[in-house]
């Protein structure tokens, strides 16, 4: 699976790198790219994770290849659900601005807490409520990075690729907002780990 997955990854990378909306964006967007997808086939043998976990790595990498394509903040999923759906989202629900960001974001926290847990489970494994906890503070610190890195970006490049790679569309608390959705994502998620970890186990041992 994770070798299929892998390949999928590059045909999809491939395709979307041909001539992106903002070429210096989509490089800085990469960065993510190069050093997760490099870690992931490195760490494959010597700390193995799920196909589940890994389905959900692919999924959250593919949105985010979406994203560095047209830009975060310029991703055209109202057009995309007006030809197939005929109806807009941001019309439906009075958007004033692209809420692509905050999907991602929010599904960050989703999709990498089964990675999480089990990379804790296997490197720093922990009992009861510590169980639930620490993987959601490991999820939330990454997101509280990425801002960081956003930032220091913003701050060195400035101009049009600054504001681009930023995409706070003129929302002073974008930062705030992106890491709350990771939260979000992230508890949803473990609660949900937690609950389904909880109906299998008496099956697995009986």
């Amino acid at each position: 699976m994770p070798l299929w997955l892998l390949a999928a990854f590059a045909v999809i990378w491939l395709a979307l790198a041909i001539a992106p909306r903002y070429r210096a964006d989509w490089l800085l967007e990469n960065v993510l790219v190069l050093v997760v997808v490099p870690w992931l086939v490195w760490a494959w043998r010597r700390l193995p994770l799920s196909n589940g976990a890994y389905v959900a790595i692919f999924c959250f990498l593919v949105l985010h290849l979406v994203g560095a394509h047209y830009t975060y903040s310029e991703v055209p999923y109202d057009q995309w659900s007006q030809a197939i759906f005929g109806h807009s989202p941001g019309q439906l629900l009075g958007f004033e601005r692209n809420h692509y960001d905050r999907l991602v974001h929010f599904l960050y926290g989703v999709l990498v807490m089964p990675a999480a847990v089990e990379l804790l489970a296997a490197r720093a494994p922990s009992r009861g409520g510590w169980a639930i906890l620490l993987p959601i503070c490991f999820v939330m610190s990454h997101s509280v990075i990425y801002e960081t890195i956003e930032w220091v970006a913003a701050e060195v490049f400035g101009g049009d690729l600054g504001i681009a790679y930023l995409g706070t569309q003129g929302d002073v608390w974008d930062a705030h907002k992106d890491m709350a959705l990771a939260a979000l994502g992230a508890v949803l998620a473990r609660f949900a780990l937690a609950w389904h970890a909880c109906g299998v186990r008496p099956g697995a041992e009986r």
